[in-house]
C-alpha cells in the first residue's frame, strides 16, 4: 500500500509540475500539454516505406546530405548537380527562371524540367522537389490568378471558399511544372506592427484551424491510399512553426515571450488541423520562443511536431533561418538537423552547408539515424507527389493559368473580403445614374491592391500590364457605374470638370512584405496630399467614399471623419471587379453582391499596439440596410508619430531620410538637380580628393547579409576622374561606371569579404573619388535580389 501511495504521489507531483510549467517562461515544450494529431495513413504505404528503406541503403552519405539541402534558382544551375546531388530547389520572392522575374508558365516549366532531368542523372537519380511562395495565388507568375491576401480571406469567414482558392492555386502552380508551395500561413498575429500581419487570416485560432484544413485539402486534394497526388495538385506547407505572429513588439523574426499555455492555445491550433488533413510539409519559423530559435528547438520540432502531433512529412527551414541559431552560420549548422529539421533552406549558402554537413556526419556530430530519418521523410513526400515511380507524375500545363473560372473565384473572394465600417446617409451602394469621381493613389494601382509577394518579394513594381486579365479598382468601378447608366471620371489629383455627386477615393498603404513592413506604431501614414484630398472634396459638399487598402487595421480617425462611407478593402488582389460588384448598384438599384465581410482583427481607436480598446471589435462589419450612423471619431494617435526610420534606405529622390545624415569632406559641394523630375537628385562635385558619407545610429544588417541583399545606387556619372570607391560598414570597393546614367548593384557579401562589419553599421554609405569627379545620386538603398551578382573586379 505504501508503495502504491508513493507512486501515486509521484505521479501527481509530476503532473502538477507539468501543469505549472506551462505558465513559466521556458523554451522547452512539454508534449503532453499539446493537442494530439496524426498524419493520415494515406501519406505513405507499406510498399512505399520498403522502397524508401532500399533507396536509403543504397545511397552514399553525400547523396543523403544532398537530399537535406535546398538551394535557390538564382544561385545554382542544373550542371551543379553533377557534383552536388541536392534534392530540392526553390524560387525566392525575387527569383525568376534564367533571371527573368516576369517569366511565363512555359519558361518556369522549362526550368523545372531541366533541373529534374539533371537530378535524375546525378547522384542516386532521385528527382528534385521544387518549391515556391504561392501565398495568394501563383503570385510569382504574371497573368496568374491573384487572390486577396490572407487577412482579406479571414474577413470572408468562408472555409469552403478557402478550399476552392487552394484548388485554383494548385492548378496554376502545377501548370508551371512546380510541385510544392510554401502555404498556408497559419500565423496568429498579435501585434499589428508586424509587417507580415496580412499573411495571417485572423486573430481567432478556431478560424485559422478551419482554414488550415480547407487550404491543405484544396492544395493537395484528399490523400488517397496507394496513390500519388493528382498532377494538378501540389504539396502544402503549414507555416511558420511556431508563433511567428506572437513576437514581442511585432518584430519580424523576433522572440515570442509567452508561456507554453499561450503558445499552445493561441498559436498552435492550425497545425493539428493541417496535419490531420494530410499536409506533406511544415516550415520552421525564423522566430524564437523565450530566447530559443525555433530552427534549433528540438522540443518543438521533434517532441511536439513529430511526436505528439504525429507528423510524418518533412520539416523545412526558412531562408537561411538555421544560421540564426547560436553557434551556427548559414554554411555550418549541425544543430538544426539534430533538433529535427529535415531540409535546410540554404538559398545562396547551399554549397558551404553541404560540405560542412557531410563533414559533421562523418565525424558523428549528426547521428546517421537522424540523417536517415530526414531522408526518409523527404523521399516520402517525393513518393506522394508521384516523383519516385517508373513513370513520374509530370506537371506542366500552362494553358490553364488565368482561366475564366479561376478569375471568377478571385472576383468572388475580393467581394467577400470587403468590410463596411461606415455608411452615413446610405451613400453606398452608388446609385444608378450617379456622377462619380474616382481618385486617390490606389485607384489605378495594381501594386497597391495586390500588395507584397506579387511578382517580386516586396511587390512595389507590379503593374496592370502584369495582369492583363485583371482590372484596377478605379477602372472596375468606372465601368460598373457606366453600365448602370451613370458617368465616371478617373482623376489622379481629384480635379473635375463636371461636379460629381460622389467621390470614391482609393488610398492606403504602399506595398511591402516581411521585414520592410514592420512599423513603430499602427498609425496610417498618409502620403503627401491624401488627407488634403479628402478634406477638399468634403469642403465642397461632395459625398466621400473611402476605399482603404491595407495589410492590417490601422488608426484612421481623421480619414473616417472625412468620409461618408469607409470600406476596409485590405489587399484584394487583381480582380478589382469584385470591389465594384459590392460598391456599385446596377440598373435595378441593387449591387451584384452585398457586404458580408467581418473584421478578422479589431480596428484600432488610436495608434497604440497591441490594441487595448478597439474602435470596432473583431467580427464587426455593416451590411446594406443596417442602421448605423457613426459619430465623430478620435483623431489623437496617443503616441508620438516620429518620422519613419529605415535601416536600408539611405537616399531617396535626392534626399537623405531619418535616421541618416550626410557629411561632405572639404572640397566637395552638393546641389539639388533634376534627373527625372524636379530636384529629384543631388549632384556632388569634387574639387579635391575626398568623399561623401552617410552616418547615423548603429544598426544590425546581418539579416540582409544572410539574405543576399545588395546595395543599389541609382544616378548619373557626369564627369569621371578615375575609379570611384563605394564604401559600406567600414569596407570599400572600387567601381568605374561608364559616363551617363547608371544603376549599380553590389552584393553585401562583397563588402563583407572586404572586411565590413554588418553587425553594427553606423556608416552605411561612402562615395569617394578624386579631383574632377562629378556624380549625381538619386537613390541609394539595400534590396533583395533574385540573381547572383558578381563582386566588382579588384
Amino acid at each position: 500500500m505504501m508503495v502504491r501511495r508513493t507512486l501515486l504521489a509521484a505521479m501527481l507531483l509530476a503532473s502538477g509540475s507539468v501543469l505549472a510549467a506551462q505558465d513559466q517562461p521556458s523554451s522547452t515544450a512539454h508534449s503532453a500539454l499539446w493537442p494530439a494529431a496524426k498524419s493520415p495513413a494515406a501519406i505513405s504505404s507499406p510498399a512505399t516505406e520498403r522502397r524508401i528503406r532500399r533507396m536509403i541503403a543504397n545511397m552514399t552519405l553525400e547523396q543523403k546530405i544532398g537530399q537535406m539541402i535546398q538551394a535557390d534558382i538564382s544561385a545554382i544551375t542544373p550542371e551543379d548537380l553533377a557534383k552536388y546531388p541536392l534534392g530540392s530547389i526553390l524560387a525566392g520572392g525575387n527569383s525568376g527562371p534564367y533571371g527573368d522575374e516576369r517569366a511565363d508558365a512555359a519558361k518556369w516549366s522549362k526550368l523545372v524540367h531541366e533541373f529534374r532531368a539533371a537530378s535524375a542523372k546525378a547522384g542516386a537519380g532521385i528527382p528534385m522537389l521544387f518549391g515556391v511562395d504561392a501565398v495568394h495565388g501563383h503570385s510569382n507568375l504574371p497573368g496568374a490568378t491573384i487572390f486577396p491576401h490572407n487577412i482579406g480571406l479571414g474577413a470572408a469567414h468562408d472555409p469552403a471558399l478557402i478550399q476552392r482558392i487552394g484548388e485554383v492555386t494548385a492548378i496554376e502552380v502545377s501548370a508551371s511544372g512546380i510541385d510544392w508551395t510554401f502555404a498556408p500561413t497559419l500565423a496568429v498575429p498579435q501585434d499589428l506592427r508586424w509587417g507580415r500581419s496580412y499573411e495571417g487570416y485572423a486573430a481567432d485560432p478556431a478560424l485559422i484551424a478551419s482554414y488550415a484544413k480547407a487550404m491543405t485539402v484544396g492544395l493537395q486534394g484528399p490523400l488517397v491510399p496507394g496513390k500519388p497526388l493528382a498532377a494538378n495538385r501540389v504539396a502544402a506547407t503549414a507555416k511558420h512553426y511556431l508563433a511567428d505572429g506572437g513576437t514581442d513588439g511585432g518584430k519580424d523574426q523576433g522572440d515570442a515571450l509567452i508561456s507554453e499555455r499561450e503558445l499552445v492555445a493561441r498559436h498552435a491550433q492550425g497545425y493539428p488541423a493541417s496535419i490531420n488533413a494530410g499536409a506533406l510539409t511544415v516550415m520552421a519559423s525564423f522566430s524564437s520562443w523565450n530566447g530559443a530559435k525555433n530552427h534549433g528547438n528540438k522540443s518543438l520540432l521533434t517532441d511536439v511536431l513529430k511526436g505528439r502531433m504525429g507528423f510524418e512529412g518533412l520539416v523545412v527551414g526558412d531562408w537561411n533561418g538555421h544560421g540564426q541559431i547560436p553557434g551556427c552560420t548559414v554554411t555550418d549548422c549541425a544543430a538544426t538537423f539534430n533538433a529535427g529539421l529535415d531540409l535546410a533552406m540554404a538559398p545562396n549558402s547551399w554549397k558551404g552547408l553541404f560540405e560542412s554537413t557531410v563533414r559533421e556526419a562523418k565525424a558523428g556530430t549528426i547521428p546517421m539515424a537522424r540523417i536517415d530519418d530526414a531522408v526518409a521523410r523527404i523521399l516520402r513526400v517525393k513518393a506522394k507527389l508521384g516523383l519516385l515511380g517508373a513513370n513520374p507524375v509530370d506537371r506542366g500545363n500552362p494553358s490553364v493559368v488565368g482561366a475564366d473560372a479561376h478569375l471568377a473565384v478571385a472576383r468572388e473572394a475580393a467581394a467577400k473580403s470587403l468590410v463596411l465600417l461606415k455608411n452615413n446617409g446610405g451613400v453606398l451602394p452608388l446609385r444608378p445614374g450617379a456622377k462619380v469621381l474616382i481618385t486617390g493613389p490606389g485607384a489605378d494601382s495594381m501594386a497597391m491592391q495586390a500588395g507584397g509577394w506579387t511578382i517580386t518579394w516586396q511587390g512595389t513594381d507590379t503593374t496592370a500590364a502584369d495582369y492583363p486579365r485583371g482590372q484596377t479598382i478605379g477602372r472596375a468601378i468606372a465601368a460598373a457605374v457606366k453600365d448602370a447608366g451613370g458617368s465616371a471620371a478617373l482623376s489622379a489629383d481629384a480635379t473635375f470638370a463636371d461636379r460629381p455627386d460622389v467621390a470614391v477615393v482609393v488610398y492606403g498603404e504602399q506595398p511591402y512584405a516581411e521585414f520592410q513592413g514592420d512599423m513603430p506604431n499602427i498609425a496610417f501614414r498618409a502620403q503627401a496630399g491624401e488627407k488634403d484630398m479628402l478634406a477638399k472634396l468634403k469642403a465642397q459638399g461632395i459625398k466621400v467614399v473611402s476605399v482603404f487598402l491595407s495589410g492590417r487595421p490601422l488608426f484612421t480617425g481623421a480619414e473616417l471623419n472625412l468620409s461618408d462611407a469607409f470600406v476596409a478593402a485590405w489587399l484584394p488582389g487583381t480582380q478589382g471587379q469584385g470591389v465594384a460588384d459590392v460598391l456599385v448598384a446596377g440598373k435595378d438599384g441593387k449591387p451584384a453582391r452585398g457586404f458580408t465581410g467581418k473584421l478578422p482583427f479589431p480596428w484600432p481607436a488610436d495608434a497604440v499596439s497591441p490594441i487595448k480598446e478597439p474602435l470596432f471589435p473583431a467580427g464587426y462589419g455593416l451590411a446594406y440596410g443596417m442602421k448605423a450612423s457613426a459619430s465623430r471619431f478620435n483623431e489623437d494617435p496617443k503616441v508620438e508619430l516620429a518620422p519613419l526610420a529605415s535601416d536600408g534606405v539611405y537616399v531617396t529622390l535626392g534626399k537623405v531620410p531619418s535616421p541618416w545624415h550626410i557629411s561632405l569632406d572639404p572640397g566637395i559641394t552638393a546641389r539639388a538637380v533634376d534627373l527625372g523630375a524636379q530636384e529629384d537628385a543631388q549632384q556632388f562635385a569634387w574639387s579635391e580628393t575626398g568623399g561623401v558619407g552617410l552616418d547615423g545610429p548603429s544598426v544590425d544588417l546581418m539579416r540582409q547579409l544572410d539574405e543576399e541583399f545588395a546595395l543599389k545606387l541609382d544616378g548619373r556619372l557626369d564627369a569621371a576622374s578615375g575609379p570611384i570607391e563605394i564604401g559600406m560598414a567600414g569596407a570599400s570597393l572600387k567601381v568605374q561606371p561608364a559616363p551617363g546614367p547608371f544603376t549599380l548593384r553590389i552584393p553585401l557579401r562583397c563588402f563583407h569579404e572586404a572586411g565590413a562589419n554588418f553587425k553594427a553599421v553606423s556608416s552605411p554609405l561612402r562615395i569617394a573619388g578624386g579631383k574632377g569627379l562629378v556624380l549625381t545620386l538619386r537613390s541609394a538603398a539595400i534590396e533583395g535580389v533574385g540573381q547572383t551578382i558578381p563582386c566588382p573586379a579588384k
